[in-house]
């Protein structure tokens, strides 16, 4: 019984928020995930009626900047992230000594459970301004202007935006990732590490060829845990991005995510009559259960495909 608990918890959340956001689904239609407008419509004016559902007249939604900034966001994190983690997680395990890698593993874990809000408070205060003053302007100044890479020139703002955003889910999520992978590392048996020393092997490669393959599978896990943090991260990102429902003209800019969307505009949708501003941000959520359901399934089938590759040192 204890098994079906957890499937059954995520059924339940999903129909309630597809029966929460069904009226949103039937006005906004098909358009809501391509739309780019964000218009909550005259509270004090007349309601109308579409398909049956009443809501404010002139109102009119669509999520795809923020599903845009929710993927953005993310993977700058994951890609920022991953190699600092499994480098990290390598020389905790393999280089340092343990009168150093376990403290430090044990702020690794620490680290891990670091309030949401503290860590937003320093990127909007310290992290951000820093950037902007020192990092970001030789960055997009000396950018060649050329059509790919014009997303990275100026302006660079005043250090919120999208690639604050993702440095600071990236920090956020280091140390989940780092966590898992050392236990994983510290699983690997001496025995081929040893035999591919002894056949001449660098380091380098024998964490390579013999430690990274043989737990190559429970880092996509790893990976999985970071990014689902990352997609459903609230109040930092609330914090950092400038919650502009827009697409982010420049990797600096402003804009905003699925989840920082729905906790900056809750309190003002429940004052809608109509319920359809709460409706519309109830399908909001489920367009983010979803994409995060997917990021999960297609996880586990990379994971399937890779462990039949063959051994964990090579193909079989």
């Amino acid at each position: 019984m204890a098994v079906v608990l957890p499937l059954a918890a995520l059924v339940f959340a999903l129909t309630v928020l597809a029966v929460k956001a069904w009226p949103a689904i039937i006005v906004n239609g098909w358009g809501f995930l391509t739309g780019s407008t964000w218009n909550v419509g005259s509270s004090y004016g007349a309601t109308v009626s579409t398909h049956g559902v009443a809501h404010p007249m002139g109102s009119s939604y669509g999520a795809w900047p923020l599903i845009l900034g929710t993927i953005q966001t993310s993977a700058i994190a994951v890609v920022l992230a991953l190699p600092v983690s499994i480098g990290g997680a390598f020389a905790l395990t393999e280089r340092m000594p343990r009168w150093i890698s376990r403290p430090l593993g044990f702020a690794v874990e620490l680290l891990a459970g670091f309030p949401s809000v503290i860590i937003g408070l320093w990127g909007i205060l310290t992290l951000g301004p820093f950037l902007a003053q020192h990092v970001y302007p030789p960055i997009a100044d000396h950018m060649p202007d050329v059509p790919v890479l014009r997303y990275f020139r100026n302006p660079v703002g005043h250090g919120e935006g999208l690639l604050t955003a993702g440095i600071v889910l990236a920090l956020m999520i280091v140390p989940i990732i780092t966590a898992t992978t050392r236990d994983l590392f510290g699983q690997v048996p001496p025995l081929p590490k040893e035999g591919a020393t002894a056949l001449g092997m660098t380091d380098w490669e024998v964490a390579r060829r013999v430690s990274l393959r043989w737990v190559r599978s429970g880092i996509i896990g790893a990976t999985v845990l970071g990014l689902g943090r990352a997609l459903g991260e609230t109040i930092a990102v609330f914090m950092i991005t400038g919650s502009i429902i827009r697409v982010a003209p420049n990797i600096y800019s402003p804009m905003s995510t699925i989840a920082a969307t729905i906790l900056g505009q809750l309190d003002g949708a429940q004052t809608d009559g109509t319920g359809f501003a709460v409706a519309t941000l109830a399908e909001l959520g489920l367009v983010l259960a979803v994409i995060s359901v997917g990021v999960n399934l297609g996880a586990r089938a990379i994971v399937t495909r890779t462990g039949r590759l063959g051994g964990p040192v090579g193909r079989g």
